[in-house]
């Protein structure tokens, strides 16, 4: 019996062809029989090709006393297999130019390899094998724990990156969303390689896991290659129960408005005003990336111009929203010299509520949807960035939007959209992190 007849788990995979890309290549998606999903975006004119493995587990789905286990796995994955050592893994992506890496989110993980067209079947086979087969030694996990209570530190160092962590924290308070996704110094430190094991077969199974390809690729052998690399893992045996994307989950509680403040002696302070915001799926995110353009997205935006290019108080200011399954956030965030605080806090607060109360005019509202269409498709120039559109739509969404269906959802966003979304979401109570040299008595949130 051949390999692909045997890997995937039995039965007959599943085939079929998603667009027709005008602005890219064709995009198929093939089910395997175990309920793990391939998706691909055949572009002949490149030479390279992105593959990356996505796996529907992050932060979120820990609990709390073994909070950055997703993070912990992702770093071990990399440390060895049956088949191959920490340097094997590496070695093997280098010696043909490749790069490799990996990243968890709140809701995933994403393991990718960036290789020549004719190195894909290396890439899939030492990719496939890394997440699909790790050994987790002992040994391992405790030079991984070293690795990253030294990147916890590190993040500690950086405070223009701790400040969105600890506006997560002010928003969500103890929720999974709230906490850190490297985990803490408390909760990486007693975490056993027993734990961290079982969080893996537990969450690492064949229906949570797509793999997304883009580049100078055919799809049928990218499938084939897969079920090659995977027969005799334990994903080539996991049980087929349907995943399609994450579930909806009751709503996500909140804090009251209130302010967070991390003491720290810095030259810059820096703070973040927001609220929580729409999830991924509500229809009304298409205005909401019109309205965040405006407020905060360019050099144009009213925010930039404000407090920077009219009074120089920041030399970094935007705004921006993150969107989960269920809940989402928007805020604004500054950098500035701590007594230059209270005046940028001020004009932020009286920007966003003059756009609750008076909206955008039809120019700006122009302007932002040609942010967005831009923004959107100049960021499809790579494999790298197609390949991540293939597998978020799959994991996220449960299907892929074509790109002339998302820009002309983006063209039909309405001045009345983005004003009702401002009247809603602008006047909702914000709260305030702040990092810097400050206390918690020195600010109230308005």
């Amino acid at each position: 019996m051949s390999g692909a007849a045997r890997s995937g788990g039995t039965g007959r995979a599943v085939t079929r062809t998603i667009s027709e890309d005008p602005l890219g290549g064709t995009v198929r998606r093939t089910v395997l029989p175990n309920g793990l999903r391939v998706l691909t975006e055949a572009i002949p004119t490149m030479r390279s090709v992105s593959f990356g493995i996505w796996v529907s587990v992050g932060s979120r789905d820990e609990t709390g006393p073994h909070s950055g286990a997703a993070h912990f796995l992702e770093h071990l994955l990399f440390k060895g297999t049956r088949k191959r050592s920490a340097l094997e893994i590496s070695s093997a992506i280098e010696a043909v130019g490749g790069e490799t890496n990996a990243f968890t989110t709140k809701e995933y993980t994403c393991y990718y390899a960036r290789v020549l067209d004719e190195d894909l079947p290396l890439a899939i086979d030492v990719m496939c094998d890394l997440v699909a087969d790790s050994v987790l030694e002992a040994a391992d996990v405790e030079t991984e724990r070293g690795v990253i209570l030294e990147e916890i530190a590190m993040h500690d160092d950086e405070p223009g990156d701790e400040v969105h962590d600890l506006f997560a924290r002010a928003v969500y308070g103890d929720h999974p969303l709230g906490r850190l996704i490297s985990g803490t110094e408390e909760t990486v430190t007693p975490m056993t390689r027993a734990q961290i094991r079982d969080f893996y077969r537990r969450h690492y199974t064949a229906p949570q896991i797509v793999v997304a390809a883009a580049g100078n690729l055919d799809h049928a052998t990218v499938v084939e290659l897969v079920r090659q690399a995977l027969h005799g893992t334990p994903l080539d045996t996991a049980p087929a129960t349907p995943a399609p994307h994450r579930p909806a989950t009751p709503a996500v509680p909140t804090r009251p408005a209130g302010t967070l403040v991390e003491p720290k002696e810095t030259e810059q302070a820096h703070v973040l005003l927001g609220c929580p915001g729409i999830d991924r799926t509500d229809e009304r995110r298409f205005a909401l990336g019109v309205l965040n353009n405006v407020l905060g997205g360019g050099m144009s935006s009213r925010l930039f111009q404000e407090i920077r290019e009219q009074r120089g108080l920041a030399y970094s200011v935007y705004s921006y929203a993150s969107q989960y399954a269920d809940t989402g956030l928007f805020a604004v965030y500054a950098g500035c010299a701590p007594g230059k605080v209270d005046e940028v806090l001020e004009l932020t607060r009286a920007e966003l509520a003059r756009v609750a109360a008076g909206g955008l005019t039809e120019a700006e509202v122009a302007r932002g949807k040609g942010m967005s269409k831009g923004s959107f498709v100049l960021g499809l120039e790579d494999t790298g960035s197609r390949m991540s559109r293939l597998a978020k739509g799959e994991l996220l969404y449960g299907d892929l939007m074509p790109v002339d269906e998302l820009l002309a959802r983006v063209d039909a966003v309405t001045l009345e959209d983005v004003n009702t979304l401002a009247a809603d979401l602008l006047a909702r109570p914000m709260s305030l992190a702040v990092v810097g040299p400050f206390g918690n008595g020195d600010f109230a949130t308005a």
